[in-house]
């Protein structure tokens, strides 16, 4: 019997917290952008709790996933590669250089966004259309980076055979 390591333990327990935040994810994003987000269809927020809590379950989850991928799983790749850990825009920079990432600058956008959905939605609806359809756009660099990340370690054998 094989005794796995902290650091494959680690992997895998984030593998399985990304792959449930990325499945989460996809069904916001297929209820919530059923029609187009105007600000129009945004008047409905104080008057919809449905409506009020598809949004904050998009930017929720949408933020979770970039914060995991982006602060923990990146850089516990990383660490797991051998490759010497940075500040986080030296980590993205690494990992669009590694192909794992289709654009480090492209990451940091959506990062803003994600902090205008959480903060500066309350005043200006057409802002936070604007921020959740681009959000939404962003989603599949999140996937994809998420999938290259962990094909990296399945490549490499660090991962557990029943990660998932």
């Amino acid at each position: 019997m094989t005794t796995l390591s902290d650091e494959q333990l680690r992997l895998a327990f984030l593998i399985r917290v990304i792959d449930k935040e990325r499945k989460q994810l996809a069904v916001t994003l297929q209820r919530l952008f059923n029609a187009p987000l105007t600000p129009e269809r945004l008047q409905q927020l104080d008057t919809d709790p449905s409506f009020s809590e598809q949004l904050d379950a998009f930017a929720s989850r949408f933020a979770r996933l970039q914060d995991n991928l982006g602060d923990k799983l990146l850089p516990a790749t990383l660490a797991a590669l051998g490759e010497h850990k940075g500040p986080v825009l030296d980590n993205l920079n690494k990992a669009e250089r590694f192909g794992w990432l289709e654009s480090a600058e492209n990451w940091l956008l959506a990062r803003q966004l994600r902090n205008k959905m959480v903060h500066e939605y309350i005043e200006d609806l057409q802002l936070l259309a604007d921020a959740l359809n681009s959000a939404a756009n962003f989603t599949p660099l999140l996937e994809n980076f998420a999938m290259q990340l962990i094909s990296a370690l399945e490549q490499r054998n660090l991962l557990p055979s029943n990660s998932f």
